[in-house]
């Protein structure tokens, strides 16, 4: 039997109207501030995200599917082509593609599939979900203010109350500008010179090629020596300690709580200035729902104009296990289970169902050929709230029998009726 590839997984109903509930939610509050979806493609040419996300990530030197598309002929080299692992750098890669600036579209968001070859686990899957978005534009559009990120702080923290996740944590950090970084990595290599050898195989190597990403170790026996290593916020320059301190401000004045966090860097390279995670008890030791920052210089780094952002990912697949809703409370169940009742009742059914679906009412439909006990046992199995009996006296008649499933209660309902009826006792 051929069973789903290790890493992806089906989702099923009832789960399913989980996830819309969640998708749902977020498109309403992106709209509220006044966000538009982009819809880019899964895949992308390899070099658009070492460019970006970095050669010495570990998505980009481990866990990218990445193949050769063939050329149009034999002889031709073909393009070096990659699954999307994250979507912030296609976001920008349409941005500056298709001169977004000049049609004043400067905050995108955007919902779907990602893809990374990393051990799957307890909400990490090869393929995942994403919810992000990016505020990005010339900086006469806002886009380099530090209001601008405290806006899609708040944006984030009225979405995860939205969705009932209010135990949220936020946790807050700089990580400078390119020349602040320069001058840290330095320190932090001198620092990790004498120690590197007792960390962990990652890290060693991390020292060498990428000293930030030791910050991301979660191997206990490293933590200690972590510990000791210098901070970024010794490092930053006066104008990024003054928008790190705005952006803290902001937050205070609109009541968004956080915590500051200076050993949060992120993991891509192209983060600048602020650097943030929401996290959440619920889910354990990984217990980061979403993340994101400041890319001021990524627009330039793939041959773009001087287009500051900031964006966010929010991990859906995590995200839903936080909720306190389950999938049966936000699933809609059939309003109405219609019971056709003996020959040439299948054609009348049919007619009242199209009318009662056209006032945006869930009909199941039954077949003339179940007696009426195996309907109705039908309809409790699906959760119907109501059994409709549709025989030939209740055509001639035009009244039919309604039976509320969880009363008992049986009523005589005239047919122009029917719909505002099941509709009042929903």
């Amino acid at each position: 039997m051929i069973k789903a590839i290790r890493g992806t997984r089906d989702l099923l109903p009832p789960d399913t109207a989980l996830w819309n509930f969640v998708e749902a939610a977020a498109r309403d509050v992106f709209r509220a501030y006044n966000f538009h979806e982009i819809r880019t493609p899964i895949f992308e040419e390899t070099q658009l995200f070492s460019r970006s996300v970095g050669e010495d990530t570990d998505i980009v030197s481990k866990e990218m599917y990445t193949w050769e598309d063939r050329g149009r002929a034999q002889s031709e080299k073909g393009q070096s082509i990659t699954l999307r692992p994250e979507n912030t750098a296609g976001v920008v890669r349409a941005y500056i593609e298709h001169k977004l600036w000049e049609r004043g579209l400067n905050k995108l968001y955007y919902i779907g599939p990602q893809f990374r070859r990393e051990r799957p686990q307890k909400g990490r899957y090869r393929q995942f979900f994403q919810i992000g978005a990016e505020a990005i534009g010339p900086p006469t559009a806002g886009s380099e203010s530090p209001a601008r990120d405290a806006e899609v702080l708040e944006m984030l923290a009225t979405l995860l109350d939205r969705l009932g996740i209010t135990d949220w944590t936020l946790e807050l950090n700089s990580v400078g500008c390119p020349n602040d970084r320069a001058t840290y990595n330095e320190a932090l290599k001198n620092a990790l010179k004498p120690v590197a050898a007792k960390m962990c195989a990652d890290c060693q190597r991390r020292a060498v090629t990428n000293p930030l990403r030791v910050f991301d170790c979660k191997v206990p026996e490293d933590q200690p020596i972590i510990e000791t290593l210098p901070r970024i916020s010794q490092y930053l320059d006066e104008p990024c300690r003054r928008h790190f301190d705005a952006v803290q401000g902001i937050l205070t004045a609109v009541g968004v709580p956080f915590t500051l966090n200076d050993r949060l860097v992120r993991g891509l390279d192209y983060y600048t200035r602020t650097a943030f995670e929401f996290t959440h008890g619920a889910l354990g030791a990984q217990n980061a729902i979403l993340g994101g920052g400041r890319y001021d210089g990524l627009s330039e780094s793939l041959g773009g104009p001087h287009a500051p952002g900031i964006g966010f990912a929010i991990g859906e697949d995590r995200l839903v296990m936080s909720l306190k809703e389950s999938a049966d409370a936000v699933a809609r169940k059939p309003d109405v289970y219609i019971a056709p009742l003996g020959p040439g009742m299948d054609r009348e059914s049919a007619r009242l169902a199209r009318e009662l679906r056209r006032h945006d009412v869930v009909v199941e439909l039954g077949d003339e050929t179940f007696r009426l006990k195996k309907s109705f046992e039908n309809a409790s199995k699906m959760g119907a709230r109501f059994a409709l009996i549709v025989g030939e006296n209740e055509v001639k008649a035009g009244a039919f029998a309604l039976k509320n499933l969880e009363s008992g209660e049986q009523i005589s309902v005239p047919r122009a009726e029917l719909a505002a009826k099941i509709q009042s006792a929903s």
